[in-house]
């Protein structure tokens, strides 16, 4: 079956649906692809003592601000969900799902988008992919040999399954500190990082962090000194389950292990970790194969964007990936703005295409 829509989002999470609240806001014709079979995006498949790094009233999308969660000042991720599912019925954002894009193609005038459930041809497509289903596992020495499991990020739900076991977390960013504060008080923890954590300071959160990479943006873009953005503040935000077990003295990270062996880590000098799992908490990369047909990958498997435009297909937006698709876009607060932008783009592309 063929369908027609002047754009297609790709993509169901934050970043889709904050695209639609602005697409409707400017009239256009639009459906979003999502190929959850449930709305909330990534938050559903996230650990259970998530918590966002801000206050509710600041990672709200667009229009809508989020509600606060009873007793709690940071959101978890299951409030996040709710508040996503309520946001897609609120502003009655045409969702098709469950759908799964398979490729992109131009198409004559039209960029074409192949699904497993059906075509669509439109005039302009927003890509929302996010990257939390593309984990990265880093090469390490001897990964096929270790005897225990073998775990990423993803796959992580709490700590009761790992209850009284030896367990290596492997990561220094937000998702490792969180995963070893998590799994401290129950398990023998090893958290190893590249280089030595580095907290921020306890009263900064997702507002500062949000405004820092606004001012860094604003500073390239009128030529002036790199600020050094998020990263000049530190590595891990200290939300309160990860502050409770730094001060306890149970977040004491080590360097990271040569290689893996049958039965755990062994450092360069020869010392050794038994463990029974290995929590790979090593990153993502952005979900972009659907792209793969129009040929767009330059370096470090990105695409070259101005904004959020890609360079080299004006029709195409990529939305939600990092600061190179918009300061802070894949964030709740941040996403907003270069959704607004990449809306606008698109409704100046469809009015110059029918004059």
């Amino acid at each position: 079956m063929t369908h027609t829509s002047q754009v297609v989002v790709i993509g169901g999470g934050q970043a889709g649906l904050a695209a639609g609240y602005h697409l409707r806001r400017l009239g256009l014709d639009f459906v979003i692809l999502d190929a959850q079979i449930t709305p909330g995006g990534a938050w559903q498949h996230t650990w259970d003592s998530l918590h966002l790094f801000s206050p509710a009233a600041y990672s709200s999308l667009p229009g809508r601000l989020m509600p606060t969660q009873i007793g709690e000042t940071y959101p978890d991720a299951q409030h996040v969900v709710e508040y996503l599912t309520d946001y897609e019925k609120r502003y009655e954002l045409p969702v098709e799902r469950p759908v799964r894009v398979l490729g992109v193609h131009r198409d004559g005038p039209l960029l074409r988008v192949e699904t497993d459930s059906g075509t669509w041809r439109a005039r302009a497509v927003i890509s929302a992919t996010g990257a939390w289903w593309r984990p990265f596992l880093p090469a390490v020495s001897g990964r096929a040999d270790f005897e225990g499991r073998q775990l990423h990020t993803v796959e992580y739900h709490s700590p009761d399954e790992f209850t009284g076991r030896r367990v290596v977390v492997v990561g220094g960013g937000n998702s490792g500190a969180q995963i070893a504060a998590d799994l401290a008080h129950a398990t023998q923890l090893t958290w190893v990082t590249q280089r030595p954590p580095s907290f921020l300071a306890d009263d900064i959160d997702g507002r500062a962090l949000f405004d820092t990479a606004t001012a860094r943006r604003r500073a390239l873009d009128e030529g002036r000194t790199d600020t050094g953005g998020v990263a000049s503040l530190g590595d891990i935000v200290a939300v309160p389950p990860v502050r409770a077990a730094r001060d306890r003295g149970l977040l004491a990270a080590r360097p990271m292990f040569s290689r893996l062996v049958p039965d755990g880590v062994e450092w360069a000098d020869g010392t050794r970790s038994e463990a029974d799992a290995i929590i790979w908490c090593t990153g993502f990369r952005p979900t972009l194969s659907h792209l793969t047909p129009l040929q767009l990958r330059g370096g470090r498997g990105r695409i070259a964007t101005e904004g959020t435009r890609a360079v080299g297909e004006p029709r195409l937006h990529l939305l939600g990936y990092g600061d190179w698709t918009g300061p802070a876009s894949a964030t709740l607060i941040g996403v907003g703005r270069p959704a607004r932008e990449a809306a606008r783009e698109i409704s100046a592309l469809l009015t110059a295409g029918a004059t």
